[in-house]
């Protein structure tokens, strides 16, 4: 998969920006708060339909153009997928209101020209992102966790964003039903229709995070083992707040041998998962709101029986996410036959030397990368000679070396 084309339009800095991208290797280098990331998050967000950095999607939005009736900043990439050539478009439209301090937002998305559901255009364009920020993934909270399986499912398994949205309108239906029921009473009959619905999109989200988990897990451990010179071996133990497998006599044995649930179907995860949300009434009614369910799922990295999120040193956790990253461009490849495209922010500035060549060796198996950096003096010696390097300065990028 390669990026031939990216044009931006009222985005970030950029009033505009028409790029035609090589294959292979790009840096981007240049000073702080000149565009280089911009670029990547434009690149990160025809793949994700979300922002890497920006609170909501307004602020993607040039802040430094005059706002008329209608506002509207565009992102524009024509990609090459299995031989074929693509133009993916997302237009961020502002129109005025009665009230000038709330101008209505909407989001519109295209795929060869034609407007699409968002839901359909997940997995067109694939990419995976490195951002010194997703140290949060290990030492962060459960909801980053999720996040990044959720932003990883949403790329290569069909209809995975689709369940995970359904999921997310049934339960907060469900919430505010239980909410009124502790407050006022009533039939908790009420119930069932949400739980059926609930447990049919939440069976699918949780089936695809076992196999996802899984499959992650099997590419990065031997990657670790390397990164680590063998002295380590990492594990992704997922810790799912419905358990649909019988608990062991000794609940410490579960969660050390971190148990195969890998061979359990949809079907059967959706009926343990419906007859737990009807024996939780109780609870659920008293708290106002569903305590089961892959809204609450969490997993950890473990590395020789070492909860790395909460034992682990600042190299250690490094070192695992450099092995998730790895093993998820494999995953992605696998999943699809297409290698995605790699960005990486910044990210030689929070390596050692070693970690550094150690993540130039993924630029050899993917089929085209983009990096940015304010030092190029980081990089290997010959890094930049091998390599075409693009300035940017103020919203506007040179091509400063050809290769």
């Amino acid at each position: 998969m390669k990026l031939k084309r990216l044009s931006l339009t009222n985005f970030r800095v950029f009033s505009r920006l028409d790029l035609e991208l090589p294959s292979r290797v790009l840096l981007f280098s240049g000073a702080n708060a000149q565009g280089k990331t911009s670029i990547l998050e434009a690149i990160a967000y025809l793949a994700n339909f979300s922002s890497f950095n920006a609170g909501n999607d307004r602020q993607l939005i040039n802040f430094n153009i005059p706002h008329g009736e209608i506002t509207v900043g565009r992102i524009l990439g024509d990609f090459e997928r299995a031989g074929r050539t693509h133009s993916l478009e997302v237009r961020l439209i502002l129109e005025a209101t009665t009230n000038p301090a709330a101008p209505r937002f909407r989001k519109q998305v295209l795929l060869d020209g034609v407007p699409k559901r968002l839901g359909e255009l997940y997995g067109q364009f694939n990419a995976v992102t490195f951002l010194p920020q997703m140290a949060r993934i290990v030492e962060g909270s459960p909801s980053d966790r999720r996040a990044y399986l959720d932003e990883v499912l949403s790329q290569v398994q069909p209809g995975y964003a689709r369940h995970l949205l359904d999921f997310n309108k049934v339960l907060t239906q469900r919430n505010a039903l239980l909410k009124m029921l502790g407050e006022g009473g009533g039939e908790v009959r009420q119930l069932e229709p949400w739980d059926a619905m609930l447990a049919r999109h939440g069976a699918q989200i949780m089936h695809a995070r076992i196999q996802a988990l899984k499959d992650l897990e099997s590419f990065a451990r031997p990657i670790h083992k390397e990164l680590t010179a063998g002295a380590e071996v990492l594990r992704f133990n997922y810790q799912p707040a419905y358990e649909p497998l019988p608990a062991p006599k000794d609940q410490l044995t579960l969660v050390a041998a971190n148990p195969d649930r890998s061979s359990l179907k949809a079907d059967e995860l959706e009926q343990g998962y419906a007859n737990a949300l009807h024996s939780a009434y109780r609870e659920d009614i008293g708290r106002g709101q569903t305590s089961l369910g892959p809204h609450r799922d969490e997993f950890r990295f473990v590395s020789n029986k070492i909860d790395l999120g909460d034992f682990g040193s600042r190299g250690q956790g490094r070192t695992a996410l450099l092995s998730l990253k790895f093993a998820e461009v494999q995953w992605m490849h696998a999943k699809t036959g297409e290698w995605p495209v790699l960005l990486l922010d910044e990210i030689m500035a929070e390596l050692d030397l070693q970690r550094r060549r150690d993540l130039l060796k993924v630029l050899g198996q993917v089929e085209q990368a983009f990096l940015t950096a304010t030092d190029t003096s980081m990089f290997p010696e010959g890094f930049t000679d091998a390599h075409q390097v693009w300035e940017v300065k103020g919203g506007i990028v040179g091509r400063t070396q050809a290769s």
